[in-house]
């Protein structure tokens, strides 16, 4: 890493509950590739002007986390299709002063259902109605998921997503389904649901493969407790390396070899 100096490009996260998964697998990238570049994760006070300090400290490229991927949408000056066709965020560019938003989430999603061969016939709990739930129900409608519905206590965020992409909605899901994907906070470290499970240990059982896009901790109760009982995961650090790549490559303009993102992705997984 060098030295800081005042011609370092900066890149940063924000989020309510910053890690440091993206801080080390950006900077070990920078690292590898000897770019004056470093990257740091901040827990925004006011989003509004954390967002205008990109804008005016020149700060090249903003990752952007729960639960901001919606609110940061009237900060920014351009939407990159990606972001456009969701209505959410998760990643800033800054070209001089001009801010754009992409998503990267749905292409990870995406890459990962298709990896692990989820059959699209599956029927699937959708736990979350966010940003991250925007990105995940169109990766799933746009595979071929049919059978699908969103489990949101807030009914008119929970409605407008199924009804968006032609799914069903509850409040409350007792059923069985083939495929639980968690897109709360849920598990996640730092906050009170952080022990908490998002689905029963009988949803657990009866399911073929439980995907939690919480990234910290990589086990969440949630990955432990299906791995427990023989199932297939998806884990929320899978989605963090690749939507992290497509991030790095859109920040410096350079995609990184195989070689050098698995080092990246073993660096992260050791902090």
């Amino acid at each position: 890493m060098p030295i800081l100096n005042k011609d370092m490009t900066l890149c940063i996260s924000l989020s309510a509950r910053p890690s440091n998964n993206g801080t080390r697998f950006h900077n070990h990238l920078y690292d590898q590739l000897g770019l004056n570049w470093i990257y740091k994760a901040f827990a925004p006070t006011d989003l509004a002007l954390a967002i205008a300090g990109v804008r005016g400290l020149g700060i090249r490229g903003c990752a952007i986390s729960m639960p901001y991927k919606e609110e940061v949408i009237a900060l920014v000056d351009e939407m990159a299709p990606s972001a456009a066709a969701i209505d959410s965020v998760n990643t800033i560019v800054n070209d001089g002063g001009v801010l754009t938003a992409h998503n990267t989430d749905y292409a990870a999603v995406a890459a990962l259902l298709a990896d692990k061969g989820v059959d699209p016939a599956s029927t699937v709990a959708l736990r979350g109605a966010g940003g991250m739930a925007k990105a995940t129900a169109a990766a799933l409608r746009d595979a071929g998921f049919t059978r699908v519905t969103v489990v949101a206590r807030n009914e008119d965020a929970g409605r407008a997503l199924a009804g968006l992409y032609g799914f069903d909605w509850a409040a409350h899901y007792d059923d069985a389904a083939d495929l639980l994907i968690n897109v709360t906070p849920i598990g996640m470290a730092g906050g009170d649901e952080e022990t908490q499970l998002s689905f029963t240990e009988e949803q657990i059982e009866a399911a073929d493969t439980v995907f939690d896009v919480v990234a910290v901790p990589a086990e969440t109760p949630l990955i432990q407790t299906a791995r427990l009982l023989g199932k297939k995961v998806i884990t929320g650090a899978e989605v963090m390396t690749l939507q992290a790549l497509e991030q790095f490559v859109l920040y410096t303009g350079i995609t990184p070899t195989a070689e050098q993102v698995a080092a990246a992705e073993e660096f992260m997984r050791a902090g």
